[in-house]
């Protein structure tokens, strides 16, 4: 009589992280990448909206402009410009200044 040998049957691994979510996620255990993924879709929501603010923003400093000018001023006003840096800066700390230059370059256009 002939025994064949056959091969052990693989131990259960316990339920695990799918490839997708610990790849996008850096998460180690599934609620983990719960937590981040719903947290990352209420940042990317926020960020909508940020982006419409500022292109609101835009706008209006486009009517500024277009009323300095037409009353026969500059199109810039560097002490308005200090205000807003400083109340960045105030807020938020010294990456707020950075914030601020960036808002202000677009908000300016092509000065």
């Amino acid at each position: 009589m002939t025994t064949t040998a056959t091969a052990p049957a693989p131990a259960t691994a316990p339920a695990t992280l799918s490839a997708t979510g610990a790849d996008k996620t850096g998460a180690r255990t599934p609620e983990a990448v719960d937590v981040i993924e719903n947290a990352r879709e209420r940042i990317d929501t926020l960020d909508d909206r940020i982006i419409g603010l500022i292109q609101e923003r835009m706008a209006v400093s486009a009517v500024i402009q277009e009323a300095r000018i037409t009353s026969g001023g500059r199109r810039v006003n560097l002490s308005r410009e200090m205000e807003i840096l400083g109340h960045y800066r105030d807020a938020l700390g010294k990456p707020g200044t950075t914030l601020a230059m960036t808002l202000l370059e677009l908000c300016r256009g092509r000065v």
